[in-house]
């Protein structure tokens, strides 16, 4: 990656990079990519027929979903956004108030934030899919329960299945928790490869840009884990194994 990105990236997040006399940043941080292990999640089964819809049929199904209480407070469906072909996929946990309104993910602050840093790593938003684990806003902005997660699964693998991505990026602890079946810190999760229900997409796990928008201690931790992101997908372009 190069050294604008670098610094790019770090600007967005707000983190300082000392640049030396040689005008060169320092690298921030050295991330190998070891023998990975891997942590295997069972995927839910598919509602209904969801397994056989193309694109515009699944659109038209979610928005008329009324599988849990979330559809009665709703104001529309948040379906995902991006390239229905893209080889990153990025999966957050639920709308908020604004995606709410605006019917489309990581919307308002999150994301810009995230706009940034898909940016300094080359991609415009379009070039990337993003969606989420559940399709409608929890009240309050509360935790995904798990029922609504369970009603939302299928749509989530039908997506998944439709981008077919080289590489699945869980964006904060609740969606990755949903998406492996764990319970697990995220700081347990970060760092390695996951293998993604029976397909065994490779997924690694990341900080939530509301999250560092609370907490901007964690940037640095969150330029890790996009480094080491950017690691496995080269691998997995040159058709390494990144998982045993």
């Amino acid at each position: 990656m190069g050294d604008r990105r670098k610094l790019a990236y770090l600007d967005a997040l707000g983190v300082d990079a000392y640049v030396p006399r040689s005008g060169r940043p320092v690298e921030e941080v050295a991330v190998e990519v070891p023998p990975v292990p891997i942590a295997t999640a069972a995927t839910a089964p598919p509602l209904g027929t969801v397994s056989n819809l193309d694109w515009d049929a699944l659109r038209v199904q979610v928005s008329a979903c009324t599988l849990c209480e979330l559809h009665a407070t709703r104001t529309q469906t948040v379906f995902g956004v991006g390239n229905p072909r893209a080889r990153w996929m990025f999966i957050g946990e639920a709308p908020g108030v604004e995606e709410d309104k605006q019917g489309e993910p990581f919307v308002g602050r999150a994301g810009q934030l995230l706009n940034s840093m898909l940016k300094a790593l080359g991609f415009r938003r379009d070039d990337v899919f993003i969606a989420n684990v559940l399709k409608c806003r929890p009240p309050g902005n509360r935790d995904p329960k798990p029922d609504e997660a369970r009603s939302c699964r299928g749509y989530l693998d039908r997506q998944i299945e439709l981008v077919s991505p080289l590489l699945i990026v869980a964006v904060g602890r609740i969606a990755a928790q949903n998406l492996l079946a764990t319970d697990s810190a995220l700081a347990r999760l970060r760092g390695q490869v996951h293998a993604l229900g029976e397909r065994r997409w490779p997924l690694i796990v990341t900080y939530h840009p509301a999250y560092l928008l609370r907490s901007p201690g964690e940037k640095r931790k969150a330029w890790q884990d996009l480094v080491f992101a950017r690691q496995v997908f080269r691998r997995l372009e040159a058709g390494e194994p990144v998982l045993t």
